[in-house]
């Protein structure tokens, strides 16, 4: 006789986690399709606002093959927001950065999603507020330790 399995029960943290995330994405998403962006040209350009990374390293940070970040990025620099030149050290290794344009686009960008987001946490108080950021910096960097450990790195 086979047993019933219990229906998985979701605590509040998880369902409060998924509730709040599927909350920033809709504001990412939004904020995207104001600037006519896809979700991935969102992302390379938070890649790219404080470094200047290889191709491979960008496709491995957004989890895509490399015939997609290429399409990716030729999309970005037909747009004026991203530039490649070859590295000093291997001709064969491209890198990408972001161009003046392409800063100016993640500045307003990022000016758009702290308005949204200051509105969604509005009747949080800033000890709660430093809290979710100390909560969500640590799971992001527990991610980060995983996907490095992942890797052989």
């Amino acid at each position: 006789m086979a047993t019933a399995s219990k229906p998985a029960q979701t605590s509040e943290f998880v369902d409060s986690v998924v509730q709040l995330s599927f909350a920033v994405q809709g504001v990412l998403t939004r904020v995207a399709a104001e600037q006519h962006l896809s979700m991935s040209q969102v992302r390379l350009l938070g890649i790219l606002r404080d470094r200047t990374p290889p191709m491979t390293a960008i496709a491995e940070h957004l989890g895509l093959d490399r015939s997609s970040v290429t399409g990716l990025v030729d999309r970005a620099e037909r747009r004026g927001l991203v530039a490649r030149t070859s590295s000093s050290r291997d001709a064969r290794v491209t890198i990408v950065g972001i161009t003046s344009t392409g800063m100016d686009v993640a500045r307003r960008l990022s000016a758009m999603v702290t308005t949204e987001l200051d509105a969604l946490a509005q009747r949080v108080a800033k000890t709660d507020r430093d809290c979710i950021a100390r909560v969500a910096r640590a799971c992001v960097d527990e991610q980060v330790r995983r996907e490095l450990a992942g890797s052989g790195r």
